[in-house]
């Protein structure tokens, strides 16, 4: 569904009463009975009903509007990753081909490199004789096997993404002697698509922080709060194992609310269809569809049509469930005004 407040045409501030004015004059002016002409007035009238069963109730409207809060701070915190992630990769590179270690030593005040060659370096025995001289023969080799290994990382390791080398350096740095990470975070991430989107297997699209575009697959066995888990799709490190993308699917609000793989939907009936029953039509998710209302229908009641909802990874089909909702003439009737003032007062005509 889209922005109830948007549908109702009223401010995130405004009163009950407000919103009570607004839904009661869009219900009129959109109301099928009045759009004989238009075949999408029933949608309009039902999208108007759910905003206002919406904004009505405070519980209901507090999530709404917690949830709109939560997807914006998510929104902002994407952007903010994505210019940090554009910033670094359009800084030029430090003078004096100053490497990762070399910037680590530099704000933690160590030399990283030194402390982990002191770290794996065994204590020797004491000697009178030679020791300035072995540990001069020893460094050049040392260093000359430490300059291959680091030569052969170089040729051998995957493109790394702008500022991966300084994040795997202070990885290394906090991990001291702990055991070796091997593989890059994930790239945890959620994708909003609609019932349509999942029914004609529409594939979202995110974006990585590489600028990468990655689809992500929806279609059968795809509903609301599926996590789709992409292997080595996500952040990239050097020297360790790419990271996955893990993307929540998330159903945006239209015309069907989702539960599990069952859709439901909104059927508005009048009064004296709800008490004497009718044949009507409910919008499906491929088209209209038959309906039959029994007598004595009140808004407490659903009626269930199978294999009409979102598509199970069996190959089966979830129901469309219509929930039923009672509707008031345009114009007060004087015959139901006395009938309802006999029934509640007691006094028969």
């Amino acid at each position: 569904m889209r922005d109830p407040y948007s549908i109702l045409g009223v401010k995130r501030s405004a009163g009950q009463e407000e919103i009570k004015a607004a839904w009661r004059s869009l219900a009129k002016a959109v109301h099928p009975d009045q759009n004989h002409d238009d075949p999408l007035a029933t949608v309009r009238f039902t999208e108007a009903g759910r905003a206002y069963d919406l904004l009505r109730d405070p519980d209901k409207r507090s999530r709404y509007d917690r949830q709109q809060r939560e997807a914006e701070m998510r929104r902002m915190e994407q952007m903010r990753r994505q210019q940090a992630e554009r910033k670094a990769r359009s800084e030029p590179p430090r003078a004096g081909n100053e490497d990762a270690e070399d910037m680590i030593a530099r704000i933690f005040g160590v030399d990283s490199r030194n402390a982990q060659a002191d770290a794996g370096a065994q204590p020797r025995p004491q000697q009178q004789a030679q020791p300035q001289q072995t540990q001069s023969n020893a460094a050049p080799a040392q260093d000359a096997r430490k300059a291959a290994d680091e030569s052969d990382e170089a040729n051998t390791a995957p493109a790394a993404a702008p500022g991966a080398t300084l994040i795997s350096a202070i990885l290394r740095r906090i991990r001291g002697s702990r055991a070796r990470m091997d593989k890059a975070p994930d790239l945890v991430t959620d994708v909003s698509v609609s019932v349509e989107d999942i029914l004609n297997k529409v594939r979202p699209t995110i974006e990585t922080p590489e600028g990468q575009t990655i689809r992500i697959p929806v279609g059968a066995g795809t509903t609301d709060g599926q996590v789709i888990r992409l292997k080595e799709a996500g952040y990239r490190m050097e020297g360790l194992r790419r990271g996955d993308v893990v993307a929540t699917v998330r159903v945006t609000p239209g015309r069907f609310r989702v539960d599990g793989f069952d859709l439901k939907a909104d059927l508005p009936v009048t009064i004296e269809n709800a008490v004497l029953g009718c044949e009507t039509t409910i919008e499906g998710p491929l088209g209209p569809l038959s309906v039959t209302v029994p007598e004595w229908s009140g808004s407490d009641q659903t009626i269930r049509i199978p294999g009409e909802g979102l598509i199970m990874e069996n190959g089966e089909r979830g129901d469309l469930v219509a929930e039923i909702r009672l509707l008031l003439w345009d114009k007060p009737d004087a015959r139901m005004i006395d009938l309802m003032r006999s029934q509640r007062e007691g006094l028969y005509l």
